[in-house]
């Protein structure tokens, strides 16, 4: 396997893993998730929703056709992540040291990697609407 293509695969694991990893604590209401929804004014229903985004976007980051997509969905949904701890949250949450921060930070890179790496593989329907440097 050559060296792109191992870094291709642990993007991939990587941000499936910190996506995945954080579910457990949305869909269990605990206190630090329901405090992040409640400030940003999308308790419940944004902490279910975002979750389940999450863990499709790891999903799709293993389906061979779909790569590209599950990248895009985690580009944007760590984007609004990010957004929300700079605007409203801060870079630390209840005393995290920012590792919620720096878990999207991470997964936006990793994600921004993926879909560069597999930019050809999106359908070419939907290739014109990208911005001219994704072609």
């Amino acid at each position: 396997m050559k060296p792109t293509q191992i870094l291709f695969w642990l993007a991939r694991i990587v941000a499936a893993f910190l996506m995945l990893q954080t579910l457990y604590y949305k869909f269990t209401a605990s206190p630090e998730s329901v405090f992040i929804f409640t400030t940003v004014g999308m308790e419940p229903w944004g902490r279910w929703l975002i979750g389940v985004l999450e863990l499709v976007a790891s999903i799709l980051l293993f389906i061979p056709a779909l790569v590209w997509l599950g990248a895009a969905l985690a580009i944007g949904l760590m984007a609004g992540a990010i957004g929300m701890h700079i605007t409203l949250l801060g870079i630390e949450v209840q005393g995290d040291g920012g590792r919620l921060f720096s878990y999207a930070a991470i997964v936006l890179v990793c994600a921004a990697y993926i879909f560069w790496t597999c930019r050809k593989t999106i359908p070419a329907s939907l290739q014109r609407w990208l911005p001219l440097f994704f072609r």
